[in-house]
């Protein structure tokens, strides 16, 4: 799902109030990060990813890799920290994607 300006303003500011969820450290971005962060992402939609200061990440490569590993919109990165969106493909997790689909 590509999303146009209004949707991206609209999901910065519903992720305002979150607190990173996942964290990534000195291991990198592994398979099993990348499981997590899509099982989460199948019931949030919307999380917050924050990079640790012993990672080597860095965060453009880890929003690309997640783009291209589980089809994810990444909706900002500020410093360290990537704000992910992905609709769910539950009906009963789907509450933030309707709201998106409606601006």
């Amino acid at each position: 799902m590509e999303l146009r300006g209004k949707q991206k303003r609209f999901l910065r500011s519903e992720a305002h109030h979150l607190n990173p969820i996942i964290q990534i450290g000195k291991g990198g971005l592994t398979e099993s990060v990348i499981d997590q962060i899509e099982e989460t992402l199948e019931r949030r939609e919307l999380i917050k990813i924050s990079l640790l200061q012993n990672t080597d990440e860095v965060a453009d490569d880890v929003a690309e890799a997640l783009t291209q590993a589980i089809n994810c919109d990444v909706v900002q990165i500020i410093g360290r920290v990537l704000v992910v969106f992905k609709p769910s493909s539950k009906e009963k997790f789907q509450k933030i994607s309707i709201a998106v689909r409606k601006i």
